[in-house]
């Protein structure tokens, strides 16, 4: 029975170092749906950036 209690207190422990470790970043409010919830949108990276398009070679006579 002993080893329940220490078990539980040590959990305990830990779960509170994690949180006060996690600051202000930790959201405990649940799931969130609609217009509260907040989506990181994707990096916009064009095509066109990422490499020069192709030119073709002069014709040489």
């Amino acid at each position: 029975m002993w080893k329940i209690a220490v078990g539980f207190a040590v959990f305990a422990g830990l779960a509170l170092y994690v949180i006060s470790k996690g600051g202000d970043n930790i959201d405990m409010t649940g799931e969130k749906h609609g217009a509260e919830a907040v989506h990181a949108p994707a990096p916009a990276a064009p095509a066109a950036a990422e490499a020069p398009a192709a030119q073709p070679a002069p014709a040489s006579k």
